[in-house]
């Protein structure tokens, strides 16, 4: 996702609060991993003058007799800061400034949506937004040029949908970006055709997008640096303390500089670049050091290996149940040698894999890598729509980490059902199998697509249910994982996945002081209830970055 045309609109971030020195936060009824994983319990922490731990109090242990600040916990819930494992922080900061049709629950509220924010907006050159899902709105087919052009055909409409894989453009910005009957497929791309013609219908997949994103105006440095004050502000006030950014570009990477420069830099950012050659503009010869109190680094990067299963777009070994092919990103030769040009100057690779093919590729070609590029190494595989279960033991074998969306299985099990066919269903998110293969395992959203909304997720990866509590028993039951495994694969797990465990994920001794305030235990919590938590409070090394109001509760996503 690539979208370019921004109002100024947003307040700016906070000020950073200052430092607290040997502080003790207690009458907490905390929680933490310890090093095996394992939910411990404690009822305070030191925090010393640093902004990191040092003491975990437990019930009866005697309190410091000096101390220079204390906080009264009120008896509330806390545990260690979440991590979200896949972000698109910048996109997620962009979408406020657009269009959100992630509310839209058919192509008529769709439309309607895309017709007041153009009358809203007539000084825009461009309407751009994202979030539409026509699996979601029960379409048997993409919407089309002619949806977009009924209500809007006096200027380019360009609308990504959930997953960032596929675009919306109205005849207007078709015409912009000159797709026009005789334009050929790019490599990895494709142009949807109307039935029985070669004219375009509308809608475009993969490496097919950069035809009309090139189009699109790009936003302004201000705009960004908007854009990321709301997506750290929507991505605290759920509670998430970290994020990895998959996908960073040279102006995000620039954007989260000048905030780390203003000190409004709150959010733990775990940038992994947009390709090879942003990873070398941003970090020359290697990953860049911590930055700015441990709040940034550039450690590694994302490539692109196939589309998304929901669009057609992932490699699959077997054929769709539906019909369609898989978009092939990059070819294997152009995938491993951008892979060996990252390995050989110590980047973290992470590819953004969906199909079981797809990700069979990647695994071996992980373990080619492994050969000649020793030691750790956590290869990441993105996604992991699909694995054939046969494969699910190389990821233990070649050390490598699944970074997996829970909430995926709640929203779009009837799309995978009808893309797959039922024999096909018992590896897909396949949760359990993959930890019971030895993979690492990361939970994260796939913001800005999905709400970057982690308890949501801890129940959907613990039941395998949407909201409403079905089906009866999961999709998929034998991928449900227990609470505290699921826990983990939202803090210590994706600390892990990003070679950040010795500074944060688990609340312990000489990790930074990481935490949120609840107000209930997500070990003890129904699902029902687990949806429902509330952030109180949210640290950060030590600092308050975050505090809800009383009885508030986070917006819907940021800026909608």
């Amino acid at each position: 996702m690539r979208p370019s045309f921004w109002a100024l609109s947003l307040p700016l971030a906070l000020a950073a609060l200052p430092a607290f020195a040997d502080t003790l936060v207690d009458n907490v009824d905390g929680l933490t991993l310890d090093d095996k994983g394992r939910i411990e319990r404690f009822s305070g922490l030191v925090i010393d003058n640093d902004g990191k731990v040092k003491t975990l109090l437990r019930r009866g242990d005697k309190r410091p007799a000096k101390i220079d600040y204390q906080v009264d916990g009120k008896g509330r819930v806390a545990m260690p800061g979440l991590v979200d494992s896949h972000v698109r922080v910048m996109e997620l900061g962009l979408s406020t400034l657009t269009l959100d049709l992630t509310p839209a629950r058919s192509l008529a509220e769709a439309q309607a949506r895309v017709a007041a924010w153009a009358q809203a907006h007539g000084d825009k050159p461009w309407i751009l937004g994202s979030g539409w899902n026509a699996q979601a709105w029960g379409l048997a087919k993409p919407p089309t040029a002619a949806d977009l052009d009924a209500v809007v055909s006096n200027r380019p409409v360009w609308l990504l949908d959930a997953d960032g894989a596929v675009g919306w453009a109205n005849s207007a910005a078709l015409a912009a970006a000159n797709v026009t009957a005789t334009s050929k497929d790019p490599a990895g791309g494709r142009i949807d055709r109307i039935a029985g013609t070669t004219r375009p219908a509308g809608t475009l997949a993969g490496n097919a997008l950069a035809l009309v994103e090139r189009m699109v105006p790009a936003p302004r440095p201000e705009d960004r640096d908007l854009a990321f004050a709301a997506a750290q502000q929507a991505l605290l006030e759920r509670g998430i303390t970290a994020v990895a950014d998959m996908g960073a570009t040279i102006e995000d990477w620039q954007s989260y500089r000048r905030a780390g420069d203003a000190g409004s830099l709150r959010l733990r950012v775990m940038a992994y670049a947009d390709g090879a050659e942003a990873m070398a503009l941003i970090a020359g010869p290697g990953p860049t050091p911590w930055l700015y109190a441990a709040r940034l680094r550039m450690g590694g990067v994302l490539l692109r290996a196939d589309g998304a299963l929901a669009s057609h777009g992932a490699l699959l070994k077997a054929p769709y149940a539906d019909g369609g092919n898989g978009l092939a990103l990059m070819g294997e030769a152009q995938m491993r040698n951008l892979m060996s040009r990252a390995a050989i100057d110590n980047f973290q690779i992470a590819v953004q894999a969906s199909g079981d093919a797809a990700v069979g590729a990647t695994l071996a070609a992980f373990g080619e890598l492994s050969q000649t590029y020793k030691g750790d190494r956590r290869w990441r595989i993105e996604g992991v729509d699909r694995i054939d279960p046969a494969d699910a033991a190389a990821f233990g074998r070649l050390g490598a980490f699944a970074s997996l969306q829970p909430s995926r299985v709640a929203t779009e099990r009837a799309t995978l059902e009808a893309r797959l066919g039922p024999d096909r269903l018992g590896g897909v998110q396949a949760w359990k199998t993959l930890a019971g293969g030895g993979a690492g395992l990361a939970f994260g959203s796939g913001a800005p697509g999905r709400l970057p909304d982690p308890f949501a997720g801890l129940a959907a990866a613990t039941t395998r249910q949407d909201a409403d509590a079905q089906p009866f028993g999961g999709w998929q039951p034998q991928e449900r994982l227990d609470r505290d495994s699921a826990i983990a694969a939202y803090t210590a797990g994706g600390a892990r996945a990003a070679f950040a465990e010795d500074r944060f994920g688990r609340l312990a001794r000489g990790q930074q002081a990481d935490f949120i305030l609840l107000d209930r235990d997500p070990t003890l919590a129904t699902p029902a209830e687990l949806r429902g938590t509330r952030v109180l409070q949210v640290w950060i090394g030590g600092r308050l970055a975050w505090e809800g109001a009383k009885d508030s509760k986070p917006s819907a996503a940021p800026g909608r």
